[in-house]
């Protein structure tokens, strides 16, 4: 049984690896660039309903807190004119505005937030797009060598690749730089 394990998963591996070569790499760079476009599309969209909905959530509960002195001078003359259980029903009806206030401030808070850390997420998309695109520029216009193989493209996708070590180093400088200024 491992013997037959064994040989498809060699059968796979070389059927991959002859897909590999069928598969075009600007295409499929291209695509994926495509595919993070709309992501980024659909982000904005989602920021959009998100600003729209705090900004409805905001109005309504400034009308709500608009109509509690109204409340109050309707529960005054309740109190004036000794109607208890009208007044049972104003103090309910205050109440009520007073939590739905509260509902309604964490619901735009919350929104508030939302908004924040999709926009930050937007941009680090925004970022790793560019980067992306930038790449493929590079890929897309270097001539292609039908000799060299896919030992060239994996050299030069190790010389477009910056380490972890080379970001921090350039951060530490760049940060050296503006205390120093």
């Amino acid at each position: 049984m491992a013997l037959m394990t064994r040989i498809t998963r060699l059968f796979r591996a070389d059927l991959n690896a002859v897909l590999d070569q069928i598969e075009e790499p600007e295409a499929l760079l291209r695509q994926a660039i495509r595919e993070m476009e709309d992501d980024l599309a659909l982000g904005e969209q989602r920021i959009r309903a998100a600003t729209q909905e705090q900004a409805e959530l905001t109005a309504r509960k400034q009308e709500l807190e608009q109509s509690l002195p109204e409340l109050e001078g309707e529960l005054e003359l309740c109190f004036a004119s000794e109607k208890e259980d009208l007044a049972k029903s104003l103090v309910r009806r205050k109440l009520e505005v007073r939590r739905l206030v509260k509902h309604l401030d964490a619901r735009a808070r919350a929104a508030g937030q939302y908004v924040g850390e999709q926009r930050k997420l937007l941009e680090e998309h925004r970022l790793t797009l560019e980067g992306l695109r930038q790449k493929a520029e590079i890929f897309c216009r270097r001539p292609q060598d039908p000799v060299a193989g896919s030992g060239a493209s994996d050299a030069f996708a190790r010389d477009l690749a910056v380490s972890d070590d080379e970001v921090e180093i350039a951060f530490l400088r760049e940060q050296s730089k503006r205390r120093g200024s």
